[in-house]
């Protein structure tokens, strides 16, 4: 595969893979029409569909197709042999019905089994054009190709992307108004010490008893605590008696003695 070609595809299966979740391995449904096609163009399909989808494949095929080889006869035996390869899709119809309306009904209105189409029916292709995010894969002379995404593939893109930027932008009209509101004023209270200020305790030193805090009485019981707790008064005979000081008599002024 040329590299312009292969930087095409890998850009298509991008596509897909972003907006509508496609997954390695990528689930390839391939009816009896590719089968038969792969076989007379002498082309290994896994290895095709590998290089084609720019990632690992799962080819699978519905009950349905293979019912459609066996009726074919002993001519298409190499294609029923390369269908058996294959992983088989349940596709729970009880009577095998045409491969066209199994592959459609396998599909889907929304392929939220995230299904890539391997096909030649061009009915077929022109039915999964019209659902939204369904690859489609064919043979155009030998070689394998990518269909690009149909109209419908693109819308619904489109609209995704579109979502995606309302959502982005509901979210930024929460945060403008959380980031508008007031904020909330703190309630204030007594704090606590700083920790920085208190000294740190050493391990010899003993910690001191806290001072119990006397308990709250009552009017009464204070005034009656106070009233034992005052001095009672004294009584005078009790008392000792005071030494009186003694005055000291003024001196006696000396005599003159008169000379007989």
């Amino acid at each position: 595969m040329r590299q312009k070609r292969a930087k095409t595809y890998r850009k298509l299966m991008a596509l897909y893979s972003m907006s509508f979740g496609f997954r390695q391995p990528y689930q390839v449904l391939v009816d009896s029409e590719m089968c038969k096609a792969a076989t007379d163009s002498k082309i290994e399909l896994a290895k095709q569909l590998n290089s084609v989808l720019q990632g690992d494949v799962k080819p699978m095929i519905t009950q349905c197709c293979i019912h459609e080889l066996y009726l074919l006869g002993k001519a298409q035996q190499p294609a029923v042999d390369l269908a058996k390869t294959f992983e088989r899709r349940k596709c729970n119809h009880r009577e095998p019905i045409p491969g066209d309306e199994c592959l459609t009904s396998v599909v889907g209105e929304t392929n939220k089994h995230r299904y890539v189409v391997a096909t030649q029916s061009q009915p077929l292709r022109v039915k999964l054009r019209s659902i939204p995010g369904v690859p489609i894969v064919h043979i155009n002379r030998s070689v394998m190709v990518l269909e690009p995404p149909s109209d419908a593939t693109l819308r619904s893109k489109e609209q995704n992307e579109e979502q995606a930027l309302h959502a982005s932008g509901s979210e930024k009209r929460s945060a403008a108004t959380t980031a508008s509101e007031p904020p909330r004023k703190k309630k204030k209270g007594p704090s606590g010490p700083n920790p920085l200020s208190v000294k740190k305790k050493k391990k010899g030193d003993i910690q001191p008893t806290a001072a119990k805090e006397p308990a709250k009485d009552s009017v009464g019981e204070k005034r009656k605590r106070d009233e034992d707790e005052a001095p009672a008064p004294s009584d005078p005979q009790d008392e000792p008696r005071r030494k009186k000081k003694r005055r000291r008599k003024a001196a006696a002024d000396p005599v003159e003695t008169v000379e007989s």
